[in-house]
């Protein structure tokens, strides 16, 4: 047969979008970002749908696979033509990755002069290329400060100022410290700053000198007064947070924020002197108040009376918060049956808030560990996950269960899920940077993970202590010990003294390791990373 005569080929057909839409979610949740990304794209392309175009960039930019990414972005671009903010902060991030200085800078110089949320946009495209390209973020970071691109308010100046700080650079901070101070002379804030700065740098004791001289104003300023409790908090002194939040007039805010501060340091005649003073004003109708004495009774182990101020507590919304505490309590008290059927009254009661739904499926799995039924809480997880689908929380929770059950992929998936529709959640770089620390070897990704979160919160305990242990993991024992010893100071967590221990017995500090893993043993002698780090010892 001649070629006149052969049969055409036939055009390929359309992909079809939700069966591309459903592999790259089965590809998501099996950890396979690229191969998301791609059938995303294939998704998105099939239906013209910039939602789709957006997924795919998100989860493009999650595996680090830019060429893809900026694929999926030309898409979404040309899908959704109206330029967003969303879409500045991406090509941002993509210029920053890719090293283009002066593209990136056009682009930021845009989001700082769009609004009053846009330097926000600016720290969030800046520390979205952290660990890839850390030495230009420092660059671009400086050249917006001393171009004259920032607004003139003190707020974007206090972010880029922390970040600066957060990247370990003193000259910088200096500059914009400088900066502040001259635009904003007398303003109680920039000392706020420089404590915060100082604190951050490793010198408690010239912040909280700071600090005391702010004390006086803070009696006069309610909003003062709660920026100065929180970095007395920062500073490891929870119970001069909450004496600070002690002036005044007290509202249901204070109490609540008094209460867990004086919890968080273990002050229960503290918490009892609270208890009474709030029941003062009891018998007035108000749901946060009686919510907050149940909490109370509860921390105190006044469970009776946890239950009957719990049941006195009116208003919806405060009403469903009082039926989960009161499950709580009655597992507590041994009534186990009356605290599940409770919470799956609640989760199937259509009327109440999905928040509180959700919440419900949360507390049982809480309960069900607690109870050693690891059916029962791994049931409850599916269930709730089959009622929302993607929660962040419910997520969240079923990943640290596969991660202590050793299913490092399950949990590895779960992560991924939360960061591709939040991908700057701090919570879960941390987390997901830990377990790949911990129990792989992928030790470069963890770092990129831990730095984006470190330099969100650089004064998170959980973070720091994640920073230094993946330090450990790349053998820079030194940078790893200080990095540990600054988390410890922060927080005393068995995890943490654990990990100084491991660290100090490889150094060939055994005295002093020894000394570490008996304080976690004080703290939590089950403690998992405890167990871990003596078995891998022989000790």
């Amino acid at each position: 047969m001649g070629l006149a005569h052969a049969a055409k080929p036939s055009s390929p057909k359309p992909e079809d979008p939700l069966q591309a839409s459903m592999a790259g979610e089965f590809a998501l949740q099996a950890g396979h970002l690229g191969e998301a990304a791609r059938q995303y794209l294939q998704a998105a392309r099939s239906a013209n749908d910039p939602v789709l175009a957006e997924r795919a960039t998100r989860i493009a930019l999650l595996a680090n696979e830019d060429g893809l990414a900026r694929q999926c972005f030309d898409l979404w671009k040309s899908l959704e033509p109206q330029i967003s903010a969303s879409q500045q902060v991406v090509a941002a991030t993509l210029d920053l990755r890719a090293g283009k200085r002066r593209a990136a800078r056009r682009e930021l110089k845009s989001l700082l002069a769009s609004g009053d949320d846009g330097w926000k946009q600016v720290l969030a495209a800046l520390i979205g290329a952290v660990g890839q390209q850390s030495k230009l973020v420092v660059d671009v970071l400086g050249d917006l400060v001393d171009d004259r691109s920032m607004p003139n308010k003190l707020g974007p100046w206090l972010g880029f100022g922390g970040l600066a700080q957060r990247l370990e650079q003193p000259a910088l901070v200096e500059r914009i410290v400088k900066q502040v101070v001259a635009r904003f002379p007398g303003e109680p804030r920039v000392a706020l700053l420089r404590a915060q700065l100082l604190r951050e740098d490793g010198k408690p004791d010239q912040a909280r000198s700071l600090l005391a001289g702010l004390e006086d104003a803070a009696k006069l300023s309610m909003p003062l007064r709660w920026s100065l409790a929180g970095e007395y908090d920062a500073l490891g002194d929870p119970a001069k947070a909450a004496a600070v939040l002690a002036y005044g007039p007290q509202d249901e805010s204070s109490y609540a924020q008094r209460a867990g501060l004086l919890d968080k340091a273990k002050d229960k005649a503290g918490l009892a002197k609270l208890y009474e003073e709030a029941k003062r004003e009891a018998t007035r109708p108000d749901p946060s108040r009686r919510l907050l004495l149940g909490q109370l009774a509860e921390v105190l182990e006044r469970n009776d009376e946890a239950l009957a101020w719990y049941a006195s507590v009116p208003g919806e919304q405060a009403r469903a918060i009082a039926r989960l505490r009161s499950a709580n309590v009655l597992f507590t008290l041994g009534r186990k049956a009356e605290a599940f059927d409770g919470l799956h009254v609640m989760q199937s009661e259509a009327a109440l808030q999905d928040d509180t739904r959700r919440d419900a499926y949360l507390l049982e799995a809480e309960l069900r560990l607690k109870d050693k039924d690891a059916a029962g809480e791994l049931d409850a997880y599916a269930r709730g996950l089959a009622a929302f689908a993607d929660d962040q929380a419910l997520l969240y929770s079923r990943a640290i269960l596969w991660e202590r059950r050793d299913d490092i992929a399950k949990a590895e998936a779960d992560f991924r899920r939360i960061l591709v529709s939040a991908p700057d959640d701090v919570t879960t770089l941390n987390a997901l940077g830990y377990t790949l620390a911990d129990r792989t070897t992928r030790y470069k990704e963890a770092l990129e993970l831990i730095d984006r979160a470190r330099v969100a919160e650089p004064s998170n305990a959980a973070i720091i202590d994640s920073y230094g242990w993946v330090l450990f993991r790349l053998g820079r024992n030194v940078e790893a010990l200080d990095h540990l010893r600054r988390a410890y100071t922060l927080q005393k967590d068995p995890d943490i003294a654990s990990h100084l221990g491991l660290v100090l017995w490889v150094m060939g500090r055994k005295d002093e390791a020894r000394r570490y893993f008996d304080e976690a043993r004080k703290i939590d002698p089950e403690n998992r990373s405890l167990q871990r780090a003596l078995h891998e010892v022989g000790a």
